[in-house]
C-alpha cells in the first residue's frame, strides 16, 4: 500500500521514471499542469500611517489627524485633534501575500498605498500595521522605510512633473508572519491536483501515468479538473511523494477548438483545432471620399469719368463646390472545403487583405451560419 511506502522505495520510484518510463516528445510536468489543494497563498490587509513626509502628506483630513491622534494614545499621551498637523503624515493601506507554509519569524514583502490626499510617500516610514486575514485575524505586522521608485514635484507657478507612481511604495521583507495558517496538506491521506485547464481526457491521462508508476487505483479521477491520489501519512514521506507525484511528466489533451477575439486591440488567436464546414465567403469593401471647397468670388462696380475708371468695392460671395469620389474594391468570394484547418484559414483571409475588423466579421458570419467549428469567444 501507499501509506507503508518508505523513502528508499520512494526513491527507488523516482529512478524508474527518469530511466524506464519513456515520455511523449511535449509532454508537461505534472507541476506545471496541476496546483495541490490546499496548498495556496492568502491575501492579508491592513491600515496604518506612514510618517516623516517632507510635506508631501494628507494635511488636516480627519482621517488622518485621528489616527495620528490614536497612534500618540498608545504611549500614554492626550492631545487634541487641533493640534496635530498632518502634512508630514499619510493614511495608508498595507496588502501583503502570506505563502502556503509561511511559518511565524519569517518575513514578507509588502506594498503600501495612499488612502487620502498624500502626493507622494517618498521618504516616509511606516509605523507599526497589523496585517489581517479574511477571518479578522492578525496574521503578520508590519514596519519600516518605504521604497518609493515614484517622483513628483510641483513649482511656485501650479505646474507639475510626476513619474511613476509616487503614491505607492513597498518594503521588502516588511512584514513578519506572527501566525500560521492551518494547511490540511500535511494530515491529509490523499492528495488532490487541481488542472489549470479543466478537461476530463487530461484528467484521465494524468490519473493513468500515476497508476502506471505506482499500481493501479493510486489516482482516480474525480470530475473534469480534479484527480484524487492516495498518499504517505508520514509526513517525510509524503513530502518526497508529491516530489516524485509533480515530476511525472504527461501529455495534454488537445484542448477545445476556441477563437478569441480581443475586441480593443483587434488580437484574435485560433486554436489549431479549428475547422470549418463548407462555406463561401464573399469580402468586399467601399470607400466614399467627400472633399468641400470654398470659392470666393468677389463683387463691385465701375464708373467711367473723362478717361478714368472708378471701381466701387462690393461683397464678396462664396460659393461652395463639393467633389464626391466613390471607391468601391471589387468583393473577393473565397471558398472554405470541408475540414479546412487553421493555416488554410488565416492564409486564405489573409490573400484578400482582409484586417482584423474584417476577419471579426467573417468570424461572426461563420458562426451564425453553423459553419464555425469552434467557440469564438470575444474579450
Amino acid at each position: 500500500m501507499i501509506r507503508k511506502l518508505s523513502t528508499k522505495l520512494l526513491i527507488v520510484f523516482l529512478l524508474k521514471v527518469f530511466t524506464l518510463v519513456s515520455y511523449p516528445l511535449f509532454a508537461d510536468r505534472l507541476k506545471d499542469l496541476t496546483s495541490i489543494a490546499g496548498v495556496r497563498s492568502n491575501q492579508l490587509v491592513g491600515y496604518g500611517i506612514v510618517v516623516g513626509l517632507a510635506g508631501t502628506g494628507d494635511g488636516n483630513i480627519g482621517l488622518t489627524l485621528q489616527s495620528m491622534q490614536s497612534m500618540v494614545s498608545r504611549f500614554g499621551l492626550a492631545t487634541d485633534v487641533k493640534g496635530l498637523d498632518g502634512k508630514n503624515t499619510a493614511a495608508v493601506m498595507v496588502t501583503g501575500e502570506l505563502g502556503a507554509f509561511g511559518k511565524p519569524g519569517q518575513n514578507i514583502n509588502v506594498t503600501v498605498s495612499t488612502l487620502g490626499k498624500a502626493k507622494s510617500l517618498r521618504g516616509g516610514t511606516l509605523l507599526m500595521t497589523p496585517l489581517l486575514g479574511a477571518d479578522g485575524e492578525t496574521y503578520a505586522v508590519a514596519q519600516g522605510n518605504l521604497v518609493v521608485g515614484g517622483l513628483g514635484v510641483e513649482g511656485g507657478d501650479g505646474s507639475s512633473l510626476t513619474v511613476n507612481i509616487p503614491t505607492v511604495g513597498r518594503i521588502p521583507r516588511g512584514a513578519t508572519i506572527e501566525k500560521m495558517v492551518d494547511n490540511p496538506f500535511i494530515n491529509s491521506s490523499n492528495v488532490i491536483l487541481n488542472l489549470h485547464q479543466g478537461d476530463f481526457s487530461t484528467a484521465l491521462s494524468v490519473s493513468e501515468a500515476i497508476n502506471d508508476i505506482f499500481g493501479d487505483n493510486v489516482a482516480v479521477p474525480l470530475d473534469a479538473s480534479s484527480i484524487k491520489v492516495r498518499s504517505p501519512k508520514d509526513p517525510s514521506q509524503k513530502v518526497a511523494f508529491v516530489s516524485l507525484l509533480e515530476n511525472i511528466e504527461v501529455e495534454p489533451a488537445r484542448p477545445a477548438a476556441k477563437v478569441v477575439v480581443n475586441a480593443r486591440t483587434g488580437t484574435i488567436v485560433i486554436g489549431g483545432d479549428v475547422r470549418v464546414t463548407p462555406a463561401a465567403v464573399t469580402h468586399g469593401s467601399l470607400t466614399v471620399k467627400i472633399d468641400e471647397k470654398k470659392k470666393v468670388t468677389a463683387t463691385g462696380g465701375a464708373i467711367v469719368n473723362e478717361n478714368q475708371v472708378v471701381t466701387t468695392p462690393g461683397d464678396a460671395v462664396v460659393t461652395p463646390e463639393t467633389d464626391i469620389e466613390v471607391e468601391e474594391e471589387p468583393a473577393r468570394a473565397f471558398v472554405f472545403d470541408p475540414g479546412v484547418s487553421l493555416s488554410t484559414i488565416v492564409d486564405t483571409i489573409n490573400a484578400v487583405g482582409a484586417g482584423a475588423s474584417d476577419l471579426v466579421a467573417i468570424l461572426e458570419a461563420l458562426r451564425e451560419s453553423g459553419a464555425l467549428r469552434a467557440e469564438l469567444i470575444i474579450i
